[in-house]
């Protein structure tokens, strides 16, 4: 296995080259100037090259120089996160939240006050993340799919009724009716990315027992948050799973189109991260999403 440089003169050159001069890194790590040069050339002796052009001011980096600053930036990246994890759990008042961004749009942030409310001394961090997306860290995890066939223990949170709906100003335009309507004359809203795990329109259809059109025009979109806010600005008919869209449905910027639904088997899960039940606040905070999501 490969020897490492000393871990000084990695840090004394990650922070000149962060910072575009030796005197601000010095600034940074509490030394002398003179100290930082050291180390740094320290470092070119150890790996055998020079990794600063010199011949400018400031100081920029060259390739091998490129090269070590993107390795580093992304390992002490990770160390800084796993260090500030590490103390937000030892305070006991952060939570982290992951979930895909149509879900934090459309249910969570329109609940945001109720959940401060209910846990005032807890600092809720959400990450939104798409499905696709690498994984990202959480104490609580909320995903859209299939159920589980791994056996983690998870529960359904959202999505057993599909149903369609679109702006009233959609059907106005095109003189039709959330109960007088016609699926040939409209504009199907699409996801592709995740259709293995969503329910796209020809698997709707099917569900619902309802023909799907020979002929129909399609907008395709990465996201469902698009999905969404194309159908509020009156360009079609999205899908929507019971529950996700209640605060638009209440103020009636969509309306449920009238006749057929979809029970699927697809939905949003929550769960606690392993060993992260211990977090002073996730047990409480899972049981609220449970609780609100079960209205």
């Amino acid at each position: 296995m490969s020897r490492l440089p000393g871990f000084s003169g990695l840090t004394a050159f990650f922070a000149a080259a962060r910072a575009g001069s030796l005197t601000a890194a010095a600034e940074e790590l509490n030394v002398s100037q003179p100290a930082i040069s050291r180390r740094i050339a320290a470092l070119e002796a150890d790996l055998g090259c020079v990794l600063f052009d010199r011949t400018h001011k400031p100081i920029r980096l060259n390739q091998q120089g490129d090269e070590l600053f993107l390795a580093l930036q992304a390992g002490f990246g990770q160390i800084e996160h796993a260090v500030e994890r590490i103390r937000q759990f030892a305070k006991g008042k952060v939570v982290t939240v992951t979930a895909p961004s149509g879900f934090v749009a459309f249910w969570l942030i329109p609940r945001l006050g109720e959940l401060e409310a209910a846990f005032e001394d807890v600092t809720v961090r959400i990450i939104s993340q798409e499905y696709g997306d690498p994984a990202r860290p959480g104490d609580i995890v909320i995903r859209f799919g299939l159920p589980s066939a791994t056996g983690v223990d998870e529960r359904r949170l959202l999505g057993e009724e599909v149903f369609p709906v679109v702006s009233p100003l959609y059907l106005e335009r095109r003189g039709m009716a959330a109960d007088r309507y016609d699926f040939a004359r409209m504009t199907l809203l699409t996801m592709e990315r995740a259709r293995s795990h969503w329910h796209d329109w020809p698997s709707w259809f099917r569900e619902a027992g309802h023909p799907k059109p020979e002929k129909v025009r399609e907008l395709d979109f990465s996201s469902y948050s698009m999905v969404v806010n194309a159908a509020l600005a009156g360009q079609g008919v999205a899908l929507c799973w019971d529950g996700v869209l209640d605060s638009f449905l209440e103020t009636g910027a969509v309306v449920r189109l009238e006749g057929p639904h979809a029970i699927s088997a697809r939905g949003y899960f929550i769960r606690a991260r392993d060993g992260h039940m211990a977090n002073p606040g996730v047990q409480e905070i899972l049981d609220w999403f449970l609780k609100i999501g079960s209205k």
